[in-house]
């Protein structure tokens, strides 16, 4: 005899079957028929539609034509989520962009709505309209591009101005100056800086006199090509081209370094300890290379000068004795002037620019890597206008 409460059989209650009956429904697979004439696609849905089963979907229907309209049939889904909603909506984007129709049908009001909001929500391609640009607009343009460039040298001279401030006080308080960062420096960029320096040079002075005696050659004035070294080198290229090198190396170096301690926030660390940038960070590195950039200066003007002098000897036979008795009295010691005195203002640029570009730096690589690339390029700009400015400068007095 049969046991269980009353009103139901032994094996199970109505609410029971119900119950199976809907998990049996809800658990169904999922069914797609496709049905393909000369006049329209039909797809046949059954079953559920939910997220691990949009791939399988998207799958059948992305082989679809969109050459004729389209009829979703959706009578027998038992299912469907946002995931499917978002499959066929993507599928109804394709078909109308190609100028086909699409018709769902067979849906209940709840997917209904489900498939409008996942349509509302999905992104739409926003052409912004260009329209052409005007005699004040590109005014205006002009206009944020010379404030641009004022506030950008406002605030180099506002670093330039912080060095000032950081070198008076370590000579009101010696005690506060950093010597060793400052021959840290010094060797960082001075000392490994000189292989490079002095290979350009020698370099630039090979060229020089191989393209200068191929052309004095012309005019029976080969010796005229010690003046032409000795003026270029001592003058203009030496200290020039070893500025250049600087920048290159030691603009990004000082951008890297600084930029590096903004983004690990070591220089706030730095403020709330009491201790000021400028005189740790500023002080040591613009004041070496204002030290050191006259030295590689002098170097670059010797191996250029070396390098002139033996392709002179190999080239056009002028011995060194020669060469040296003819850069002694045709070449007046204020070209050696005019090309020292830039050496000071050129570190201060190349210091001012890296130390300024590397506090710009904000707490990511990708900031980090367009700032240093920033400091290279203006630092050696820089340098080019002001050699610019110095050669108008000193034609104008007479030097």
């Amino acid at each position: 005899m049969a046991t269980g409460r009353p009103g139901t059989d032994s094996c199970c209650s109505v609410e029971d079957v119900k119950l199976n009956i809907f998990r049996m429904n809800v658990s169904a697979s999922p069914n797609i028929e496709i049905e393909s004439t000369e006049f329209e696609v039909t797809v046949t849905m059954r079953g559920v539609f939910s997220l691990p089963d949009v791939t399988e979907l998207v799958a059948s229907l992305s082989t679809l034509p969109v050459d004729r309209p389209m009829q979703i049939d959706m009578a027998g889904v038992t299912r469907l989520d946002t995931a499917a909603a978002w499959a066929l909506t993507t599928l109804s984007a394709r078909f109308e962009a190609a100028g086909q129709r699409v018709e769902i049908k067979g849906l209940g009001a709840g997917p209904q709505s489900l498939l409008r909001t996942v349509a509302d929500a999905m992104p739409k391609p926003t052409e912004e309209q260009m329209s052409p640009l005007t005699l004040t607009d590109r005014l205006a343009g002009l206009g944020e591009a010379v404030a641009g460039a004022m506030k950008f040298l406002l605030a180099l001279v506002g670093y330039f101005g912080l060095f000032l401030a950081g070198l008076a006080r370590s000579l009101r308080h010696p005690s506060e100056f950093r010597l060793t960062a400052l021959i840290h420096h010094c060797e960082e960029v001075g000392v490994k800086a000189v292989p490079i320096v002095a290979l350009m040079a020698f370099l630039i002075g090979v060229v020089l006199a191989f393209q200068g005696s191929t052309q004095l050659r012309q005019f029976g004035a080969e010796v005229f090509v010690v003046d032409l070294i000795a003026i270029s080198i001592l003058r203009e290229l030496g200290i020039l081209l070893t500025s250049i090198i600087v920048a290159g190396r030691t603009a990004s170096a000082f951008t890297a370094a600084i930029g590096s301690m903004k983004m690990r926030e070591e220089i706030d660390a730095m403020r709330t300890l009491g201790i000021d940038p400028a005189m740790s960070l500023f002080v040591p590195r613009i004041l070496a290379l204002v030290i050191m950039l006259p030295i590689l200066g002098l170097i670059a003007n010797l191996m250029g000068l070396l390098g002139g002098g033996l392709m002179a000897w190999i080239e056009l036979g002028i011995s060194p004795a020669m060469f040296s008795t003819r850069l002694i009295d045709g070449t007046d010691i204020s070209h050696v002037t005019v090309g020292m005195v830039k050496a000071p203002v050129f570190a201060l640029i190349i210091g001012v620019v890296g130390c300024h570009a590397g506090m710009q730096v904000k707490s990511n690589a990708e900031s980090l890597g367009r700032m240093t690339s920033t400091a290279v390029v203006t630092a050696i700009f820089a340098v080019i206008v002001a050699d610019a400015l110095f050669s108008i400068f000193f034609a104008q007095i007479g030097m």
